[in-house]
Parts: C-alpha cells; sequence; structure tokens
C-alpha cells in the first residue's frame, strides 16, 4: 500500500488571488520537479493521487491550507518538506509534513479561525455591530453559489466574533484598523467571513469602508476547551517518528 503524507502549507501575499485549480497545477508541477514518487490513479486517464480538505477561497490568504499525496515508496516527512517547499514558488509556503496514520483528514476540520483585518472602519460601530450579531437568533444572508442564488443563517456556525482594534498601521496614528477574529464551524453550505460581514451589515449598518484582508489563521477539530481549532495533524504525529 502506498504511503500517504499529510502537508499543511501557507497561501500568502499575492498568491492569496490564485485560484484552487492554479494552485493544484503548481503543485503538481513541484512534485515532479521534487521528484517526489507520486502514486498515480487506475484508468485510462491516470492522474496524481493528491487530495485537498477545506481549500480557501480565491482572494483569501491563509495559514492552514491541507493537502494529502500518496507516494510509491516510503518518504522522510521533513525531507518530503524542504523538496516541496523549495519547488513551489514564493508565497506558497510547505509549513509541516506528517505521514497519515489513520482516519480522514477532512473530517478533523471541524472549523476555522479567521482574521479580518478592516483599515479605516471605525472601532466603536464594528464593536456594537459584533455585539447585535452575536446576540441575533439568527441572520439571514443571501450568497451566489454554483447552484444558484442562496438563502441560509450566517450566525449558527460563528462559534465565537470578536473585534479589536490595530493602534500601529500604515498612514499615520489617526488611521485606525479594526481586527475581527472569528471561529467559524465548518458547515453545508459553508459560512465565510464575507458572509459574516454582511451579516454585520444587515444587522447593524456595518460596511467597512475599503475592502478587508482575510487571513485563515487554522482549521482544524474545534477544542471544547478553548473553542478554537486544535492541530489536525497531531493525531497523526502520536507514536510516529516525524
Amino acid at each position: 500500500m502506498a504511503q500517504r503524507l499529510r502537508v499543511r502549507y501557507a497561501k500568502r501575499g499575492r498568491l492569496r488571488f490564485t485560484s484552487h485549480r492554479d494552485i493544484s497545477r503548481a503543485v503538481e508541477r513541484a512534485v515532479r520537479r521534487a521528484d517526489i514518487p507520486v502514486a498515480f490513479s487506475a484508468g485510462f486517464s491516470p492522474h496524481p493521487r493528491i487530495s485537498y480538505a477545506g481549500a480557501a477561497p480565491t482572494g483569501v490568504a491563509s495559514e492552514a491550507e491541507y493537502l494529502e499525496i500518496a507516494v510509491t515508496r516510503p518518504c522522510r516527512p521533513q525531507e518530503l518538506r524542504a523538496a516541496l517547499d523549495a519547488s513551489l514558488p514564493p508565497g506558497l509556503d510547505v509549513l509541516d509534513v506528517v505521514e497519515a496514520r489513520a482516519g480522514s483528514l477532512a473530517d478533523r476540520l471541524e472549523g476555522s479561525l479567521w482574521e479580518v483585518r478592516l483599515p479605516g472602519a471605525d472601532p466603536a460601530a464594528a464593536e456594537g455591530a459584533v455585539k447585535e450579531f452575536m446576540t441575533a437568533g439568527e441572520v439571514a444572508v443571501e450568497r451566489l453559489t454554483k447552484k444558484g442564488m442562496r438563502n441560509f443563517d450566517a450566525r449558527g456556525a460563528v462559534v465565537s466574533l470578536t473585534a479589536d482594534q490595530d493602534d500601529h498601521v500604515e498612514g499615520g496614528p489617526n488611521q485606525s484598523c479594526v481586527i475581527l477574529r472569528m471561529v467559524v464551524r465548518h458547515e453545508t453550505p459553508a459560512v465565510r467571513p464575507d458572509d459574516v460581514l454582511m451579516g454585520l451589515r444587515l444587522v447593524a449598518d456595518f460596511a467597512p469602508p475599503s475592502p478587508p484582508s482575510v487571513t485563515r489563521l487554522a482549521q482544524g477539530p474545534l477544542d471544547a476547551s478553548t473553542g478554537e481549532p486544535a492541530d489536525p495533524l497531531e493525531a497523526d504525529r502520536v507514536g510516529g517518528d516525524q
């Protein structure tokens, strides 16, 4: 049976505007360039056995993207990490590789921790909007999906939502920047940070004056004690020599 390796990688800088299809092509090229013995599927059109879990939307940066690679012979995780990272373009950075030991990686990705930076937003207005959103029983939003326009509740999936102010931003002391941090449970349909921003507009007429900058900081199983995502690769490390 082929060895399976689970990879955590980051999508940074301008690479956040890269589509998932382009990222998968870049990974396949990097795998060939790094001479990784990737396994291929059977059939008339074999393709590399590389699967992705919980990919972030286009336009969003991330420190916690995950994929799984099947290889035809055993590989040392840290050697594969270094070779794959060196073969990917700057901005797609391999952070961790572990050998898959049991269970489904996708099943472990129960929620995400997001940071949303809102330059120029009013901190008091943001804090008030967050309070109204979190006390609402339901916040119905509308989004265009592959199946057309869909209405769904943006509130139910939000485990926590806070608003803070960054006083150290470019533009001088009068330039404010609100930072929203939210933990969102993975549901169907998926609730994204832009859905939460739409909800803040609906419940409190809160609209940032400039486009938001969104980064996924973590995704994984939701820790009952912290309310935030834990490391989804930890179960693979237990008893393993990484």
